[in-house]
């Protein structure tokens, strides 16, 4: 059964990341463009802070580049309590000319799990040709839609990235495509439609900007959102990774809970064994996550013996995990939320709990449910209905919806 599971890993690693082993080889002087200025200079949300040309492979090697002209970006953003911070990110601008109607739309678009490390940003992945969902984003581009891709709060920049932290990545979200909107001599529109779009980690950040865009950024011309497989509701999603292969996808949020609230008091709750574990996992990527952590129980980390799923349900963590909670607000804009009944990583159930709220609450909802099995062939399986109903929206057409069906 062991030798099973193990081969389980190596199966999913080799669909998830790729070579995603390959060390990333950053650009001369890259540090440098990563560091923010101290202060931060005067400005808004969105402000770029400075930006330079920059590379998009699609494969390890380097020897096919990404059909776009390449701009990396740093930004300024808004912390999940409010406060200013700088942001990197890519801006994808394609070399096909735009055919559709109005002006090319932007497609803010939202990474699943990278990890943690700097190394793991997804604008030095994508410069180094291992970015796993360098495909998705090619067909974007092939589309002719511009990009806006962040590498959110912490991935790149110091401190530690805050992983599926609800405000903080929608916020990161929507700045970067102000950001594109911005930037000099990317050929994108100041006012066009906008989209958001993400799968696993990168839907519940697709999610969440849908929500608070009508408060947050309420100026950009969101056309729609599209949520794959979305962490809507962490604990749900923390007891299913608890022991789970992809457990380090559970540790990666404790890391992140901590750096987002540290009145919470993580460290205390950790024994010796758990404290290594949380330094360790704020430098590792989701390859080295998955082998060095797989099948770690919370409860061998933690000083009492307790699983840290426990304390979900007790105050002060209550309060944060609920915080996190997408499906409470209603989307201005349509959604398509697609989610496989067989993931095996983020649990369908909630996911759909997520879209159904949505309906209750008066959005427009395009609820897809797939059959294919584990979270990472639902990425795949979504491809063509999240391309069909990007175009749908862009050439006018009514958003569908199929509230009360499922």
């Amino acid at each position: 059964m062991r030798s099973g599971r193990r081969g389980l890993v190596t199966a999913i690693l080799a669909a998830l990341v790729g070579l995603a082993s390959v060390t990333i080889a950053a650009p001369a002087h890259a540090s440098d463009f990563y560091d923010p200025p101290s202060p931060l200079p005067p400005g808004n949300a969105g402000d770029i802070i400075r930006h330079q040309p920059s590379r998009f492979f699609l494969d390890p090697a380097r020897l096919v580049a990404a059909p776009a002209r390449v701009q990396r970006v740093m930004y300024r953003s808004t912390d999940t309590h409010g406060e200013p911070n700088a942001v990197t990110g890519t801006v994808l601008t394609p070399l096909v000319p735009w055919h559709g109607p109005g002006p090319r739309p932007i497609i803010g678009y939202a990474a699943g799990t990278q990890g943690l490390g700097d190394d793991c940003a997804p604008s030095k992945a994508m410069a180094a040709g291992v970015e796993y969902e360098g495909a998705f984003l090619a067909g974007l581009l092939a589309r002719g839609y511009g990009i806006a891709i962040t590498d959110y709060e912490g991935l790149g920049t110091p401190g530690v990235h805050t992983y599926v932290n609800r405000k903080a990545q929608a916020h990161a979200v929507l700045d970067a495509i102000r950001a594109a909107q911005r930037l000099p001599g990317s050929g994108l529109p100041a006012d066009g439609p906008v989209f958001t779009a993400g799968y696993s980690q990168g839907g519940g950040a697709s999610a969440a900007a849908a929500e608070l865009h009508p408060t947050y950024a309420p100026e950009l011309r969101l056309a729609g959102a599209y949520a794959g497989a979305p962490p809507a509701d962490l604990s749900a999603v923390a007891t299913n990774l608890d022991g789970h292969y992809a457990a380090g996808f559970l540790l990666f949020a404790v890391a992140s809970m901590n750096a987002a609230y540290p009145e919470l008091g993580i460290p205390e709750l950790l024994n010796d064994k758990g404290r290594d574990v949380r330094e360790r996992i704020e430098r590792e990527c989701t390859a080295g996550a998955i082998l060095h952590h797989g099948f770690t129980r919370s409860a061998d980390l933690t000083a009492d013996g307790r699983p840290l799923t426990e304390y979900l349900d007790e105050e002060p963590f209550a309060s944060v995990v609920a915080e996190q909670r997408i499906g409470r607000i209603a989307p201005a804009a349509p959604v398509l939320v697609a989610h496989s009944r067989l993931d095996d990583i983020v649990p369908y159930p909630q996911g759909r709990d997520m879209a159904r709220s949505w309906c209750e609450l008066g959005a427009t909802v395009q609820f897809d449910t797939l059959a294919i099995p584990t979270h990472v062939g639902g990425y795949a399986g979504a491809f063509p209905r999240a391309f069909a109903w990007l175009e749908g929206r862009v050439r006018g057409g009514e958003a569908p919806s199929n509230c009360g069906r499922f």
